[in-house]
């Protein structure tokens, strides 16, 4: 940087400059850690967020003033150094003859370091013999050899004189470091002939204030870090806080307690978001509540309904099936008349029974009195309570014990056989096996054999491990695609073009609720090689859904008392 000195001559500054170069490894491990760090958690995230911001501040204004104070000390030492060196290199050679003796020149250079700044000089001529001299006033820290090379260049340079530039060579001067001491080094040639001179001036004393600003700034940002993370906390706090018992609100809710309410306080985005949810909150209760009433209406209306028609369907049963025993002597005219009452009185019976099991269902009665049963012998007796011996071929190995409630287990194949016989044509293939439990579940498993043979036996509890898994196929065209996945619908029936067939449409969809009461399920599908197959899984000890049975079955009584019959449902 070249400028005016105050006497009209030029100065000119040559500073070495090292490019900073990134460290590879701190910006390698910088991305890991980055990478490594899981947002896991709002209050993390915000504390994250205050401390960066904080830290990006702090270190930029630590940055900026660090960098104003270091030139501003710089400057200041600097300028009154070039000073005073220029000064007395003028004073102390203006007496000295053109080709000083080497005692004289070292004399000036004695004369000129013994100045207020403590700077150490060196002064070159050429004596009256002429030979060079060199006077330094300190022979280790600096010689011509010392001097950096640009600016011995620059110093003895002799530029143009003209009317931008009256002097032929000006004062130049550099930072440079020896060892790990900053300097600074100046030179100048007096103009007309006379010795040229280098000075060379220490900066610790500017260095360590620098390095104490420094650490006083680093300091400063560091308590600004934490300062930030403490503040950062309270405000996470605060906001976290109306946002946790939010999400605690909206658990309450979601388990159906629909009385939970916020307390609101103040009117900033937090309490309006807050009255949103208890509004919300208290217009789900409102419209819970509705329809609770209403669906609590319905299935009284219908449990009401199928108990009174169960009177006059008692009597129209006796009658019906005093008029079927005297079919044969009837009118040949009346007794088709005669056998359409007794069908329709049948099938409105079994209506009746079925309506009063779903709304058991519904309503959460139902409940589970469970037996070991061996699941060949139930099956062969499900099937020869209806007669469809000579229509079902059976593939159960005897010896599968079960702990299931068995009155449920035959409604589930009276529903599953009678369907496939009525809609898949026979024969129909009822298999029963017995699969392991998968492997996330054989721990709980285990556990639950474990407990079961303190009291029953270790054979027993091992018996009755793993899932029972029952198959009913049939040979018929199979089920529509469309239709698959409403199959087990309540009223469901495949074609609008039969709806009096025989089914009540509800068959299927009460066998799968009494699986689902066994913590079981039941699920449809078709052969690749035709026909329709339905797959009842079930667990091999439904002990643990039975607690409800238990109490029923201490009390001597079934749901209501009375036996229930299978029914088909319609695809």
């Amino acid at each position: 940087m070249r400028g005016r000195t105050e006497d009209g001559s030029g100065e000119e500054a040559i500073e070495d400059t090292a490019a900073a170069k990134p460290g590879g490894r701190p910006a390698r491990l910088l991305r890991r850690a980055s990478g490594l760090l899981r947002w896991t958690s709002l209050r993390l995230r915000l504390v994250v967020v205050f401390a960066l911001v904080a830290l990006t501040a702090a270190v930029s204004a630590s940055g900026i003033a660090y960098w104003l104070n270091r030139n501003t000390v710089l400057d200041r030492t600097q300028n009154a150094v070039l000073k005073d060196f220029r000064k007395s290199l003028e004073d102390s050679t203006r007496s000295l003859p053109l080709r000083p003796r080497c005692t004289e020149l070292q004399d000036a250079a004695r004369q000129m370091a013994a100045g207020p700044q403590n700077y150490t000089v060196l002064l070159i001529a050429t004596d009256h013999e002429g030979k060079p001299c060199a006077a330094t006033t300190d022979k280790d820290l600096l010689t011509l050899a010392r001097v950096p090379t640009a600016l011995r260049k620059a110093v003895n340079e002799v530029r143009p004189v003209d009317e931008s530039n009256p002097y032929a060579h000006h004062l130049y001067w550099q930072r440079h470091e020896v060892g790990d001491v900053p300097y600074l080094v100046a030179g100048a040639k007096v103009i007309g002939g006379g010795p040229t001179g280098y000075m060379i001036k220490s900066l610790a004393t500017e260095g360590q204030d620098l390095n104490s600003l420094a650490w006083s700034l680093g300091i400063a940002t560091a308590l600004a870090l934490v300062g930030s993370a403490l503040l950062a906390q309270a405000a996470a706090t605060t906001v976290l806080r109306p946002v946790q018992r939010l999400g605690y609100a909206a658990r309450q809710l979601g388990e159906g307690r629909l009385d939970t309410r916020l307390r609101v306080t103040g009117t900033d985005e937090l309490a309006d978001l807050s009255r949103t949810f208890n509004r919300t909150a208290e217009r789900l209760e409102q419209r819970v509540e509705e329809l609770s009433g209403r669906e609590a209406a319905s299935r009284r209306f219908v449990a009401d309904m199928s108990h009174e028609l169960r009177t006059p369907l008692t009597a129209i049963t006796a009658v019906s099936e005093v008029l079927e025993e005297e079919a044969d002597s009837l009118d040949p005219m009346i007794a088709p008349a005669v056998q359409l009452v007794v069908s329709e009185t049948r099938r409105l019976n079994d209506l009746v029974e079925n309506l009063m099991e779903v709304t058991r269902f519904d309503a959460g009665t139902a409940r589970l009195v469970l037996d070991d049963v061996d699941v060949a012998d139930q099956v062969t007796a499900c099937i020869d309570a209806r007669a469809w011996l000579d229509a079902v071929d059976l593939d159960a190995d005897r010896g599968i014990v079960a702990r299931l409630d068995p009155r449920r287990l035959d409604v589930i194949l009276a529903n599953l056989i009678g369907n496939a016989l009525k809609h898949g044509g026979s024969p129909v293939r009822v298999s029963v096996r017995t699969e392991e439990p998968p492997a996330e579940e054989a721990t709980a498993a285990e556990a639950s054999m474990a407990d079961a043979s303190v009291e029953e036996g270790a054979s027993e509890a091992a018996a009755r491990a793993g899932e029972l898994v029952i198959r009913v196929q049939d040979n018929g065209p199979g089920i529509p695609e469309e239709v698959l996945p409403h199959v087990f619908d309540r009223f469901y029936k495949a074609s609008a073009s039969r709806p009096r067939s025989e089914g009540s449409g509800l068959g299927l969809s009460i066998a799968m609720e009494n699986a689902h009461i066994h913590g079981g399920q039941i699920t449809a599908a078709n052969r690749p090689e035709g026909g329709a197959v339905f797959t009842l899984r079930l667990p091999r000890d439904a002990s643990r859904l039975a607690d409800g049975g238990r109490a029923e079955r201490r009390e001597g009584r079934t749901d209501d008392g009375t036996a229930e019959q299978g029914t088909e449902g319609e695809r």
